[in-house]
């Protein structure tokens, strides 16, 4: 099946209490597999179009500030629309997924694939200091395996989840095996493992009040401080990467989802040239695999990221990397999609003149 479809399929068995989205280009799919599902009838899942981003990115703070598992999926411009709310979400410390299948820009852009929501993501596309835990998922497999993880690291530390794909993992198909069906939880449970959320009037406990805003300078400041103490064991417990033909490797490609997938393609051709090429594919994008990326630094003699996008993860690898060796960058934009041998001979031109 499609990646779209399989994140729908996941998402129904894993318990998933709500899904409120709103159609675009090229994640449509996902609602659309769904609605076509109809688990309203079964789990007892909510699936609702809402009548714009705004509106269903408002719905899942709702549904979040409740204790339940909720999502929401578009591709860039949608994302764009939805980012108040998700610095919002993200203030008042709420477990959520949020599904982004990229698509070119800027503007209205294009309906090709494209990996330019990157610095969106990782950096804060919202106002202020917040963090979006992120997973890049490269296969349809992943695109399934990452709704489960996804809602269990949100609620592990109470925190927006992004699965940041590009057109390309959503689009295409590849066989998936599909997790076991889980049984959404009961209210009790609910209660039990979120005993913070807004579920009503329960006897004996005090009334709970959900939201980001604290006029104070210093109680705003101490909730910030809290934000950035998670943030830290989040990039400390977290970290997930690849690591492909890297342990005899004189160079390094770096590159995530699709193009990672490309670049193995090309350290296999590189190989057959007697070019001893790796690849090291990021999973995890926030946390990013900074000390990782600096362990490799020392044992070979560069990187080329890779990446759909005029450069913004190489920043990253810059910084991971620390001058240690030389990190160089090759990028298509607009929907172009790279072949292995074209960035095979992007690494000979930087590396091997």
């Amino acid at each position: 099946m499609k990646g779209n479809e399989a994140i729908a399929h996941a998402a129904i068995r894993c318990g998933t209490d709500g899904y409120f989205g709103y159609p675009i280009t090229p994640q449509s799919e996902i609602m659309e597999t769904l609605m076509a599902e109809e688990p309203w009838k079964t789990t007892g899942m909510v699936v609702l179009q809402a009548e714009s981003e705004v509106a269903a990115i408002n719905m899942v703070y709702g549904g979040a500030s409740c204790g339940k598992m909720v999502m929401t999926s578009s591709s860039s411009p949608g994302i764009s629309l939805k980012q108040e709310g998700i610095s919002y979400i993200a203030g008042a410390e709420l477990p959520c997924l949020i599904v982004n299948v990229q698509r070119g820009g800027p503007g209205l852009g294009t309906i090709q694939p494209s990996q330019a929501d990157y610095f969106q993501t990782v950096k804060g596309g919202g106002h202020g200091d917040y963090r979006l835990i992120t997973l890049s998922p490269s296969t349809v497999q992943e695109m399934t395996d990452f709704v489960d993880l996804a809602f269990e690291l949100a609620f592990k530390y109470r925190n927006p989840a992004m699965i940041l794909a590009d057109g390309i993992v959503g689009q295409m198909m590849e066989k998936v095996v599909l997790p076991p069906f889980k049984p959404r939880r009961t209210d009790d449970e609910v209660r039990a493992q979120c005993p913070w959320g807004t579920m009503g009037r329960v006897e004996g406990r005090e009334q709970h009040v959900i939201t980001s805003l604290a006029l104070e300078a210093d109680v705003m400041e101490a909730t910030n401080l809290r934000l950035q103490a998670k943030y830290r064991k989040i990039e400390e417990n977290e970290v997930r990467f690849e690591s492909l033909n890297c342990g005899d490797a004189d160079y390094m490609l770096v590159a995530f989802g699709s193009m990672a997938r490309i670049c193995e393609t090309a350290t296999e051709f590189a190989r057959e040239e007697g070019i001893k090429l790796g690849v090291f594919r990021p999973i995890t994008l926030y946390p990013f695999p900074t000390k990782a990326l600096s362990e490799c630094a020392k044992r070979v003699k560069g990187f080329l990221v890779v990446e759909l996008n005029a450069g913004q993860m190489v920043e990253d690898v810059r910084l991971a990397v620390n001058g240690a060796v030389p990190v160089e960058f090759y990028g298509r934009m607009g929907g172009t999609v790279p072949s292995a041998e074209e960035i095979l001979d992007a690494f000979k031109h930087k590396f091997l003149k």
